[in-house]
């Protein structure tokens, strides 16, 4: 990663984190891709690094809190994974104004909806909440720049692929990202239906990782 090209003040949250003593691969691949604005998939084994490049490109993108819509929405398949998420934005947005918030199935309906209208900038949650957001009107979508599907295997299963496609067909014209820990045929549909010549990138899976 070079880190000149970064915000100052994202570079220093890296330092502090250690990333640029040790850039993994798929970051080095990833990050200038999505920060190129394309359609992207990204496929490689889990502990690869894919989160860590998706939060700091977007915080490179979005750069500072703007307004009150959200401007990125990343969908993952669980809570736990959300909160996971959200705390990788803390600690590398720390020296930034960026707003996250996430939502999650069984938590309350109106206090979330009431809470992304309080204004936001990055909206991190899970599948049938965030669809259960959008059919009670509880996100604004006309700032959204980037849709996001981390784990993006679990997400694109049967039980919620109608909302994957929701999301792509009501934002035809935003950055659409997936990551991957395994290769699904379904990416293949997605890709026909929903996205624009998408940059796959694809890192393979090595003995030391397998162990």
């Amino acid at each position: 990663m070079k880190l000149k090209k970064f915000i100052p003040g994202l570079v220093s949250a890296i330092q502090d984190a250690g990333f640029d003593q040790t850039p993994k691969e798929i970051q080095d691949l990833a990050i200038p891709a999505i920060r190129s604005g394309a359609d992207v998939i990204v496929h490689a084994p889990e502990g690869t690094g894919k989160s860590t490049a998706l939060v700091i490109s977007l915080i490179q993108q979005l750069k500072q809190a703007m307004e009150e819509a959200p401007r990125a929405i990343v969908v993952v398949p669980t809570k736990e994974k959300a909160f996971e998420l959200e705390e990788q934005f803390k600690t590398l947005a720390r020296n930034t104004d960026l707003r996250t918030f996430v939502v999650f199935d069984k938590g309350i309906l109106q206090y979330q909806k009431d809470m992304i209208y309080e204004g936001l900038d990055i909206l991190i949650g899970t599948p049938a909440r965030i669809d259960e957001l959008l059919s009670a009107t509880g996100i604004p979508m006309v700032k959204v720049k980037i849709l996001a599907f981390d784990d993006a295997e679990q997400v694109l299963v049967p039980k919620y692929q109608h909302i994957v496609y929701r999301l792509a067909y009501a934002l035809p014209k935003v950055q659409k990202v997936l990551l991957a820990n395994e290769w699904s045929e379904r990416f293949e549909e997605l890709e026909e239906r929903a996205l624009t010549n998408p940059l796959v990138l694809e890192l393979p899976e090595t003995d030391e990782q397998q162990d």
